[in-house]
């Protein structure tokens, strides 16, 4: 006769896991502490049943050091909210009983009742402190292949904002003086992100250094990267970027686009131009033609640029944002008279989304004629 499997998991099953595990209901009480999650943390059964997430017993930032006690940035109300588990895991830092914050990668899921609705959530963690420690040198190691000294100059204003979606990223961006008059400038989107996507901006970097004096011509740089990088890539395109060159006597831009999203001009009479430029994404054919754009500004206006984290998200009805719901919100946050606050922007695009967490890198590139 075959032998029947308990479909009862015990405490001393879950205990014998590397996972730590966590229920709570939907109003964020926690209402299930596994003997593992005490072995990883610390904490007692006892110390944490019956306290919300809010009461910050655990104290859990991010990796860009926001406290989670609050809702919007803290995963298992996202995926509650959502009704979404995670896809992959997230990197969190909890306090453990002895004090010091603990690097832990955890995946959270929302738990239905019978008739199908949300009634609470479940998180499973793990200690991430060997692998995170190997991603912050891989940090290092990228922070400095990228170019991130901006030019001083009193007649343009130049304001860089970054939030990768794992420790490293795959976005780049470099801005460096051409001449006295002239500043040369790439903003590119790596394919992916994580640590395979930081590696390849290294090597945009390298290719930045050796073809950056040739953006008094934007389309002939593009060219020289597309053709580069089709060497590495093969049936996918590498990125998508926007680079070009400012002429701060003239307050003109010239710029060419390999697929990046558009950008937008806020003229200092208030209106806005949404700035659509052509372009193959590089890494698509060696082959690809690349067409320059020039347009002029006035003293005042601001020239926004974007990575495509920022604009493709959808929403619950699967409604992309694109870069008039961009507009939108950096409008009702008093942009730009207003400068921009990353992380407050960072949580309207959340809310906006039906996600855990945004699916991409975030960044920014401002450029402000004095």
């Amino acid at each position: 006769m075959k032998p029947t499997v308990n479909p009862v998991i015990s405490d001393d099953i879950l205990a014998s896991l590397n996972e730590g595990l966590y229920v709570c209901d939907k109003d964020r009480t926690i209402t299930y502490w596994s003997k593992a999650a005490e072995r990883i943390t610390g904490w007692r059964s006892d110390e944490v049943v019956g306290r919300r997430c809010s009461d910050n017993v655990l104290a859990h930032v991010d990796k860009d050091g926001r406290r989670l006690r609050g809702e919007e940035f803290c995963p298992l109300h996202r995926s509650m909210l959502t009704d979404k588990a995670s896809g992959t895991p997230l990197i969190v830092f909890g306090l453990t009983s002895k004090g010091p914050r603990l690097p832990m990668a955890v995946s959270v899921a929302p738990i239905h009742d019978a008739a199908g609705q949300v009634v609470g959530g479940v998180e499973t963690f793990h200690d991430f402190s060997e692998t995170y420690a190997n991603l912050m040198r891989a940090k290092r190691i990228q922070t400095l292949s990228m170019d991130y000294e901006l030019p001083q100059d009193n007649r343009v204003e130049f304001r860089t904002f970054y939030l990768p979606h794992d420790m490293v990223g795959g976005d780049y961006y470099a801005i460096h003086q051409l001449d006295s008059d002239h500043y040369g400038f790439l903003l590119a989107d790596v394919m992916g992100h994580g640590v395979a996507a930081a590696l390849y901006t290294m090597h945009l970097s390298s290719l930045w250094e050796r073809y950056s004096a040739t953006l008094v011509n934007p389309e002939v740089f593009a060219g020289h990267l597309n053709r580069e990088l089709c060497k590495i890539v093969k049936d996918e395109s590498f990125s998508t970027a926007l680079c070009g060159v400012l002429d701060v006597v003239r307050k003109s831009m010239r710029i060419t686009s390999a697929g990046a999203p558009p950008l937008i001009l806020f003229k200092a009479d208030g209106s806005t131009d949404v700035i659509e430029l052509p372009g193959w994404p590089f890494g698509v054919s060696a082959d690809a033609d690349y067409d320059m754009v020039e347009f002029n500004c006035a003293a005042e206006d601001r020239i926004l640029m974007f990575s495509d984290g920022a604009i493709e998200i959808q929403d619950a009805k699967g409604q992309l944002l694109e870069a008039e719901g961009l507009l939108s919100i950096l409008k009702s946050q008093g942009y730009p008279q207003i400068p921009i606050d990353i992380k407050t922007l960072h949580e309207a695009l959340l809310l906006y989304s039906n996600e855990i967490k945004l699916n991409d890198d975030l960044s920014f590139v401002e450029i402000r004629f004095s």
